[in-house]
């Protein structure tokens, strides 16, 4: 096993997370929020997807599936495309109100999709390229590739205590 099937595994994974936690949600339990402030699994699942697509599409040097396939058009947000959660301020994330739990999975999915083949590509060699030289240490492919599955895993494991709490309410 080399390090490209190490992390295609460990993104299999969040997969299976992001499925488990939307798996059976209506629109009331995607979009419910804990507190007038708490992301709701919708919007969790949303931005999670959007920062792995928006990361791997400027790693792999291609256009990010949100924009490119239509998917900002369907979910039809009040939001710029180029939006991807980080910093939302209450009213944005309110903005992401999930009505179609197949629509939220497509939309991963295409994304897993695209990092799975954009990992397969790359030689362990390839993850120690510094991309980004403006941190100390610098920024490699593997660091970013860390950060984002990192970023993923912290997600949906809030949108999966969340999605319980909602299936109980």
């Amino acid at each position: 096993m080399n390090s490209s099937d190490v992390l295609v595994d460990a993104f299999g994974r969040v997969r299976s997370d992001v499925h488990r936690a939307v798996e059976g949600l209506d629109e009331r339990a995607l979009n419910l929020r804990l507190d007038g402030d708490a992301n709701p699994v919708g919007w969790l699942v949303w931005h999670l997807t959007r920062v792995q697509d928006d990361h791997i599409a400027d790693l792999a040097g291609v256009q990010q599936a949100y924009t490119s396939q239509g998917w900002a058009e369907s979910f039809g947000f009040d939001l710029d495309p180029a939006s991807i959660g980080y910093g939302h301020t209450t009213e944005q994330v309110a903005a992401v109100h999930v009505t179609d739990p197949a629509l939220l999975v497509g939309y991963y999915d295409a994304v897993h999709d695209r990092t799975v083949d954009y990992l397969r590509t790359l030689s362990d060699e390839d993850l120690d390229t510094v991309i980004d030289d403006a941190w100390d240490p610098p920024v490699t492919r593997g660091v970013r590739i860390i950060s984002v599955l990192d970023d993923d895993i912290q997600h949906a494991g809030q949108a999966a205590f969340v999605a319980g709490i909602a299936r109980r309410a």
